[in-house]
């Protein structure tokens, strides 16, 4: 038997409270995309197998997966997308690895029991919840009972945060623009991280404003304009803020020239931009496009939507 798994990318919109003076840190909101994917086929092994693949998560997750189990596993890798760039690669590859273990070793553990043994979701929980659930998630964070620190996922060891709420996102167009630029990740994640938290409390209470009152009722009342209007004051505070000026003007610029006329951001740690539109998506597409080439950045673009549903799975 083989089994295939096809994973959402997701959108990373931003970390909540990274003061956590009230007990809690972490916490975000995100939305998982159709495109791009990751889609893998696999079978049992004697041994760990992995074809096809240039992202290391994909033997990491397979090797833990062996030394919990003892049971090694063939993966053929038909589809990924570009590590450290702010779509979530890492989370979910090891996802797809862990539940084409799963469903060949029948294994009942659940997708965040899966993304614990793979060591995902120390930070964000958005990865995770959208290859369980898709669609626009937030989560709620971490006790700091169970975290400590100021820390990335990839640096973290706290279980996967609640989902607090997920609504189907609006059937809006995105698209995606990632310049020819590498993001923070590893200990240069960790070095901004330890930088600049804690967060002061007064931009964590005001984004917690904007993310209830503004962004949430938004995506339930697919009001274009009211999420506008909430995702670009996120970029001006709390991490976010942090996150867009470690390029310089490059992404700022980019987000102020574009504002009026369309949602844009930067997800997660960047550097890709995302843009949300109901109208004029060629055109979008176009100007970001040549506003990254006039500043000497080849541009990949993709549109997309939002994906509604869980990561597929399928026995084959």
């Amino acid at each position: 038997m083989k089994v295939r798994v096809r994973t959402p990318s997701r959108i990373h919109i931003t970390l909540i409270d990274l003061n956590g003076e009230i007990g809690r840190v972490d916490g975000g909101i995100g939305v998982a995309l159709k495109e791009p994917y990751i889609e893998i086929t696999a079978r049992e092994a004697e041994d760990v197998v992995i074809k096809s693949s240039s992202t290391p998560h994909f033997e990491r997750s397979a090797l833990k997966l062996r030394s919990a189990f003892g049971k090694g596993i063939e993966i053929n890798v038909k589809s990924e997308f570009k590590s450290h760039v702010g779509l979530g690669s890492g989370t979910q590859s090891s996802l797809a690895v862990a539940k084409a273990y799963q469903v060949l070793y029948n294994l009942d553990l659940s997708v965040k029991e899966l993304a614990g043994l793979v060591g995902r979701g120390g930070t964000s929980g958005i990865g995770v919840a959208v290859f369980e659930k898709g669609g626009f998630v937030l989560d709620g964070g971490h006790s700091k009972k169970l975290k400590k620190d100021f820390l990335p996922s990839s640096a973290s060891k706290a279980p996967p945060p609640p989902v607090l709420a997920r609504y189907d996102f609006p059937d809006w167009d995105i698209v995606v623009a990632t310049p020819d630029l590498t993001g923070y990740y590893g200990g240069e994640e960790v070095n901004l991280f330890q930088k600049y938290c804690p967060i002061s409390i007064s931009e964590v209470r005001t984004l917690s404003h904007i993310i209830l009152m503004k962004v949430l009722p938004s995506v339930v009342e697919k009001d274009l304009d009211s999420f506008r209007e909430g995702i670009h004051r996120i970029q001006q505070l709390g991490f976010k803020r942090v996150e867009v000026e470690q390029y310089g003007d490059l992404i700022k610029n980019l987000i102020d020239m574009m504002k009026d006329e369309t949602v844009i951001g930067m997800s997660s740690t960047g550097p890709t931009v995302y843009a949300i539109t109901d109208s004029n998506t060629s055109r979008i597409e176009k100007e970001i496009k040549n506003y990254f080439k006039n500043k000497g950045f080849e541009c990949v673009t993709t549109r997309t939507k939002a994906k509604n549903a869980p990561a597929d799975v399928m026995r084959v």
